[in-house]
């Protein structure tokens, strides 16, 4: 996709690559902590309860980190982060940047505050994370009254 061309919508962006690796760890963390916890000897039921327990706090953990992504619409976007989501009309994202040594992409809205975007991010797929914010872009400013920024 060239740096203009607007994907058709509704999109979702997320980090796949690192959301598959926190589910496989969380998964696999999960399965040998209780795993241990019941095949441990002795132990009573309690202790047994709590390896359990603490495997699925961890995960859950886990599934947390896992949870953002982006979904633009006709309407506007739609930002879950960790634990928050916050939906947005396209006319109140001004910019979308990511930056060189961002964790993420932001955007600059028009009450003149920056929401962190963390479904767009270039930890594991750098150049992936570049289309997504370039895409994302691009719908911006076709849907709205954003400028570019990068």
């Amino acid at each position: 996709m060239s740096d203009s061309a607007v994907p058709a919508l509704p999109v979702t962006f997320r980090p796949g690559r690192t959301r598959a690796v926190l589910l496989t760890l969380g998964a696999t963390i999960f399965v040998v902590v209780s795993a241990l916890g019941l095949i441990l000897d002795p132990m009573h039921p309690g202790e047994r309860a709590s390896f359990v327990l603490t495997a699925t706090l961890f995960l859950g953990v886990m599934v947390l980190l896992s949870r953002p992504k982006v979904v633009a619409d006709d309407e506007g976007v739609t930002v879950v982060n960790i634990t928050r989501k916050r939906r947005l009309a396209w006319a109140e994202v001004l910019r979308v940047n990511l930056r060189p040594g961002d964790a993420w992409v932001f955007l600059d809205l028009s009450d003149g505050t920056s929401l962190p975007a963390l479904g767009i991010q270039p930890g594991i797929a750098k150049e992936q994370a570049i289309r997504d914010a370039r895409a994302l872009r691009a719908l911006a400013e076709a849907h709205g009254t954003g400028t570019e920024s990068r």
